[in-house]
């Protein structure tokens, strides 16, 4: 039987008891219906993992002692910081989903002249939640030890003007430049909207160091091309065989 793996936003350290916060003992008791003594694996994000046992469980909360630690890590050695154009439905979950398991560090997300999203206030914060619980969820099921941080939405001249990566790519279709780099360590990855960027925004870009990258002669939706970005990525410097 598959021991379930769980997200845990708290400090943790062999031998402790902890109670887990309220959404994730009614996931553990009503969704996964875990006996008492059942067994988990569980991490905090901080790099590696803790065996844990269930010690108590009524309606309202779970207790869980925390048991050895494991400090196996299966975090990509290569840090992809991803900025993609808010796009609209659940293509962002989607994106968040496959990207976390592909290794992704990073997601900023963008407003460029074409982005048809704008979230404020209370509605961007509530978004920002989601993702980040989409981003632990994918990080539950595909064995990584490291949440990826979603930053808030920013105007993209500002994120070009703090990107700091060794090698900055823009996704620019019909482009003919080879993909051929050394390994550098961080990599930022540009992503547009539906529309694409505007022609003064790629232009921006390019004058930020990014240069452009394309993917063949298929133009590929702005929930697609990433996932193949960084797939590629990971398979020429990170971990990705």
């Amino acid at each position: 039987m598959r021991i379930p793996r769980i997200f845990i936003d708290l400090p943790l350290n062999e031998h402790q008891q902890v109670e887990l916060p309220r959404e994730t003992s009614h996931y553990l008791n009503r969704v996964l219906r875990l006996p008492v003594d059942a067994q988990l694996r569980v991490f905090n994000g901080q790099g590696g993992e803790y065996q844990a046992q269930i010690c108590a469980a009524n309606k309202n909360a779970v207790s869980l002692a925390i048991g050895a630690f494991s400090a196996e890590d299966n975090s990509s050695p290569l840090h992809i910081h991803l900025g993609i154009a808010l796009s609209k439905g659940d293509r962002m979950d989607f994106v968040v989903q496959k990207a976390t398991e592909l290794g992704i560090k990073e997601i900023s997300l963008l407003y460029s002249e074409r982005t048809e999203v704008k979230l404020k206030g209370e509605r961007e914060e509530k978004r920002l939640q989601h993702w980040q619980k989409v981003a632990i969820s994918a990080c539950e099921q595909c064995a990584s030890n490291h949440v990826p941080t979603i930053h808030a939405p920013t105007p993209l001249n500002q994120w070009l003007e703090e990107r700091h990566e060794t090698v900055k790519l823009i996704m620019q279709p019909g482009t003919d430049q080879p993909f051929k780099q050394d390994n550098p360590g961080k990599v930022a990855l540009l992503v547009g909207p539906e529309g694409g960027f505007s022609e003064s925004e790629v232009n921006a870009a390019n004058q930020a160091g990014f240069n452009n990258l394309s993917l063949g002669p298929r133009i590929l939706r702005t929930e697609t091309a990433p996932l193949v970005a960084i797939s590629i990525l990971q398979h020429h410097w990170g971990d990705l065989r």
